[in-house]
């Protein structure tokens, strides 16, 4: 066995940034050195960040990202890391023949290459790609059928991206038959609920599948509704966990894992599993004698349950839109209520108390109750408290429409929201919008109330998730004043609003109910029958049906927030907004 030194950089890159994603690669490249490593792997697209989306159809951004790969091998060989073999992640165009009818112009490819001593050694592009939930790869790329072999060592590696892992066949099974000593994947994996188990058993699964190690490497950070939790890990040939990477954190795993050294007819082997095997040698020499280090394995965050991550993964989805868009700081209409209380908490978190702007709009018909937890909010937390009464705004939308008390209601949602809007454009803060998924889904979320905004914490969180959320974030820690940072009074449960918006409706639902339900419905696209089998009442079943369909207009017009479970009411659910099917 051969024991080689392997670091698995899970780093944050920014879409469009390449000067910068470069920089990053650079730096992380000359960590890995100074560790001893003879390997360094970087995720999925880190030149150019994930995902690029449309921008993939552009030639001039291909152009970029191809021109900037080459750079950076040249840039790398500058810096003294010439030596130290980098595998990286960019966007390429297929070589060879022209566009073919019904692939993307350009031909554009997910690839990855190998960089060392200055130059580009080593290219292969993304076999398997996905078309599913979040993803649109068909769209934006064509398929690559290499399988990329770097002998290190006297050791094979393997390469492959993202998806080629998940899928059966393909590079995986093309790597077990060109006999590597060990796969590495670059990955571009998103965030969902109880994902980091599902990703462990899928590379224990693989190993001992193809008989060989397996190293995954993803990014971390935040990108419209995506967040990537990082969790890097290594796997035995036996699929035994050598090493693991901390979540929602920049790092660099680094790990000593000991590999077969490679047959010596290994390298005439020019096609396994119908890839073409594209190679380069760095070494068939055995490395030289080191000491070797202990294996990290970081403890997953807050074991007992899944609460910890959710909200972690909610804080840096929030964090990087700040901060990747240019702004300082947020503003939120702090309305008393769980919603707004815990949409507060989370800006706080991820960029600061001092840049929270928590608006408070007292007007005729509003609860005095709740502008009572508003306050307490803003004390607990200390955030920045703004004071604007709506009752101006009240009275000339009033002058303008008759309306009884309940259209009353609705104007004052209408003039906070227009103070929202008003206060974000004369002083550039990022409103954050405070609507959850269970009123999202149902249409009960209105457009100039809690929907107002350019970025929505609470998107994919179901409301009985919200009060856990909340409950967690208030045993973890407390506030400014010593005490929980959000008020008890503010998660009280409240009647479902809107019931009663299609006749006729039966009883309100608690929210378990309801939540349960519409997770049903969106998440698995059960009908019906399906649903009233499941134990549903078929009256509830039915009324909800309608709410959610009747609502697709509402969501299209919702800004984007962090995808946390396996289906959001965004990109992983497209449906028409004109629809008389009745599941």
């Amino acid at each position: 066995m051969v024991q080689l030194r392997i670091a698995l950089a899970q780093v944050n890159p920014v879409v469009g940034d390449l000067e910068g994603n470069c920089d990053s690669v650079v730096a992380y490249a000359r960590e890995a050195s100074d560790a001893g490593a003879h390997l360094v792997v970087f995720p999925e697209m880190v030149v150019t960040g994930y995902s690029v989306e449309d921008l993939a159809l552009r030639d001039g951004f291909v152009s970029a990202s191809t021109k900037a790969t080459h750079q950076l091998a040249a840039r790398l060989s500058a810096a003294g890391l010439g030596h130290l073999p980098t595998v990286i992640g960019f966007l390429n165009r297929r070589e060879g023949a022209g566009a073919r009818f019904g692939q993307p112009s350009g031909a554009p490819q997910n690839s990855l290459a190998v960089l060392h001593r200055g130059r580009v050694r080593l290219v292969s592009a993304k076999h398997h790609l996905p078309n599913y939930g979040v993803f649109d790869e068909f769209r934006y790329f064509v398929p690559g059928h290499t399988l990329p072999v770097l002998r290190l060592h006297g050791v094979d590696f393997a390469f492959a991206i993202c998806e080629d892992l998940w899928q059966d066949g393909g590079p995986v099974a093309a790597a077990a038959e060109a006999g590597v000593g060990m796969l590495i994947t670059l990955n571009g994996s998103p965030y969902e609920r109880h994902k980091d188990d599902v990703r462990l058993g899928l590379c224990q699964r693989r190993a001992r599948e193809i008989g060989a190690a397996i190293g995954y490497v993803n990014m971390t950070g935040g990108q419209d509704d995506l967040v990537f939790e990082g969790d890097s890990l290594i796997v035995d040939a036996d699929g035994e966990l050598v090493a693991r990477a901390a979540q929602f954190e920049d790092e660099l795993l680094v790990t000593d894992v000991s590999l077969p050294p490679a047959e010596d007819c290994a390298q005439e082997l020019t096609e396994a599993g119908g890839f073409r095997i594209v190679r380069y040698t760095v070494s068939d020499q055995p490395a030289a004698p080191y000491e070797s280090r202990t294996p990290v394995l970081t403890p997953r965050r807050d074991p007992l349950n899944d609460l910890g991550e959710v909200y972690t993964a909610l804080v840096t989805g929030v964090r990087d839109h700040v901060r990747k868009n240019g702004f300082t700081s947020v503003l939120v209409d702090v309305s008393g209520g769980a919603d707004s209380a815990l949409t507060a908490t989370i800006a706080a978190d991820a960029v600061g108390p001092e840049h929270v702007h928590a608006l408070i709009t007292p007007g005729r018909g509003a609860d005095a109750g709740a502008l009572e937890r508003a306050e307490d909010l803003i004390k607990r937390q200390d955030l920045v408290r703004r004071l604007h009464p709506a009752d101006g705004l009240l009275d000339a939308l009033e002058s303008a429409f008759a309306c009884d008390d309940e259209g009353r209601a609705a104007l004052l949602a209408q003039a906070r929201g227009a103070l929202l809007t008003a206060l974000s454009r004369q002083e550039g803060h990022l409103v954050l919008a405070t609507g959850n998924k269970t009123e999202l889904a149902t249409g009960m979320c209105v457009h100039y109330g809690d929907a107002v905004g350019a970025y929505a914490p609470l998107k994919d969180c179901w409301k009985t998730l919200v009060w856990e959320l909340a409950r967690w974030r208030n045993a973890r820690d407390v506030g400014a004043d010593g005490g929980p940072p959000i008020p008890e009074a503010s998660l009280e449960r409240r009647p479902v609003s809107g019931w009663g918006v299609l006749d006729p409706a039966p009883a309100r639902p608690e929210y378990e109910v309801l939540d349960g339900l519409l997770d049903a419905y969106i998440g698995t696209d059960q009908g019906v029958a399906a649903l009233t089998a499941a134990g549903f009442a078929p009256d509830l079943v039915r009324h909800v049906v309608r709410l959610v369909d009747r609502a697709e207009h509402k969501r299209r017009q919702y800004p984007p927030g962090p995808k946390i479970t396996r289906r959001n009411l965004g990109r992983d659910r497209r449906l028409p907004i004109t629809n008389r099917w009745m599941a």
